[in-house]
């Protein structure tokens, strides 16, 4: 079983099952012996649901294509049903879900066996999971060092091979983010591709997963993509499965490559030096790379970011005081948490609301323009080698203010404007930790990415192997 649980990713698992080479029952188990061996040492899992998981197997799994597979829920903005949804705070712990959301319905559909829910930074307004509720996520590749954020705990889940794939959400690279940290594949769709998550980062949030191949990512977007009913945004479907589109022939495509970040910082070298590397990959696939960016409106960014995360996070936090019947605690919020709801309480207004939409506008339709003369552009996901713990402290504001924003440089403008990204694990930084590269196309255009991310998999494969034993600091 160990072997066929950490050499397969999730298609081929689901694969071995139908043929009878193993039963979901025996791999249910299995994921269920790995958490509790694992995450003792990574603190990726929160809260876990065994009995109830092995009770669904014998009652018997819906026939979908993932029959069978165990699977993890992250701990923000999604709900399972008799499980608690604590967003990363204290004030909401203790809150237990009444029933599943329905992205979580239709992974149930697809066959997957939930399990757990994954750790998140507060609010999920970090790019390092170190919540003062749950502790730190510990990356499996070093301990000492952050599994990235805000799907910290989904990234070391499944670099330590408790589930083969987890899901995440991401409001400001919060999949791409920990899939670069723990060596894996995350992709972002587009904006309206998705069940909406929770209010937090609307509109900029979408839904999907970590996995450990393209083809997972795909398979997982065909299940579950399609916005529920009376969604706010919505997309056109695609033209054919995903799934079809990995393997299949991009053509030759134009590629921009920047290691700049959108405030016309360099990136660090070491992440400047994956990216380059990805756009020798693709030159000798037949692609044309070349330096060029999006005329990134920097104040349109930080002004849609600063203000739209900040007061959904707000709407969620005075939801809850409703509900308990009281005022605000010194001990209910981190320290980022307070000062940015205290802000939004006291000195944003309306204005400041719509001008941040109205931002938000202005840089989908300046950064798109890139896209008329580019199929994709590549980057660094990260504008920083993945930090050791402690370094994004939310309780500490003073490092919050020097430190974050590198981290998330090179992915939160694609939340701003909609558009898909996907990372790939395909460099390490100078101390052996992973590093992604970032590939990000047109709205709506996650098939190209699927292809060209299945081309460079096929052409310089990573090894999908959990790290364990951990690696100590």
């Amino acid at each position: 079983m160990e072997s066929l649980f950490d050499n397969q990713d999730m298609t081929g698992l689901a694969a071995a099952i139908r043929d009878g080479e193993v039963s979901a029952r025996e791999v249910v188990e299995f994921a269920l012996h790995r958490l509790e061996e694992r995450n003792p040492t990574v603190n990726a899992v929160v809260c876990e649901r065994g009995e109830a998981a092995l009770a669904e197997v014998d009652d018997g799994l819906p026939d979908g294509p993932l029959r069978g597979i165990p699977f993890l829920i992250k701990d923000l903005g999604a709900d399972v049903a008799g499980l608690p949804t604590t967003n990363g705070s204290r004030m909401f712990a203790g809150r237990i879900a009444q029933q599943d959301s329905k992205l979580v319905s239709r992974y149930r559909r697809a066959g997957l066996v939930v399990i757990g829910k994954t750790n998140t930074p507060e609010f999920g307004q970090n790019a390092s999971t170190e919540p003062v509720l749950f502790g730190p996520t510990r990356n499996p590749h070093r301990l000492t060092h952050s599994a990235g954020g805000s799907s910290g705990g989904a990234g070391a889940a499944v670099a330590v091979g408790i589930t083969p794939a987890a899901h995440g959400s991401d409001g400001g690279g919060s999949i791409r983010i920990p899939s670069s940290a723990n060596g894996l594949v995350g992709l972002k769709p587009s904006r309206g591709r998705m069940p909406s998550a929770s209010p937090m980062a609307s509109p900029m949030a979408v839904q999907h997963a970590l996995t450990r191949s393209v083809r997972d990512t795909a398979l997982l977007l065909d299940l579950t993509c399609g916005p529920a009913v009376g969604a706010a945004f919505g997309i056109a479907s695609p033209a054919r499965p995903y799934a079809e589109e990995v393997g299949a022939d991009p053509g030759t495509l134009r590629i921009g490559l920047t290691t700049t970040m959108p405030s016309g910082d360099p990136v660090h070298p070491d992440c400047a030096a994956v990216a380059s590397d990805v756009g020798i990959m693709l030159e000798k696939l037949g692609h044309r790379v070349e330096t060029a960016a999006p005329d990134f409106p920097y104040d349109a960014l930080i002004a849609a970011i600063q203000y739209l995360m900040a007061s959904s996070m707000s709407v969620e936090i005075d939801q809850r005081l409703a509900e308990l019947g009281r005022p605000l605690r010194d001990d209910d919020l981190e320290t980022m948490a307070r000062v940015q709801y205290e802000r939004c309480k006291g000195q944003a207004s309306a204005t400041d609301l719509a001008f941040a939409y109205t931002e938000l506008e202005r840089a989908g339709r300046q950064i798109g323009q890139f896209f008329t003369g580019y199929d994709l552009l590549l980057t660094p996901t990260l504008g920083r080698p993945t930090p050791p713990l402690g370094v994004l402290d939310s309780m500490d504001l003073e490092a919050m203010w020097k430190h974050a924003g590198d981290f998330s440089a090179m992915t939160s403008p694609f939340n701003c404007t909609g558009q898909p990204a996907i990372s790939l694990p395909l460099g390490t930084d100078s101390n052996g930790l992973p590093l992604g590269a970032q590939l990000v196309a047109a709205h709506g255009r996650e098939d190209l990415l699927l292809r060209v991310a299945s081309q460079l998999e096929a052409a310089y494969p990573w090894n999908i192997a959990p790290t364990w034993p951990a690696i100590e600091g």
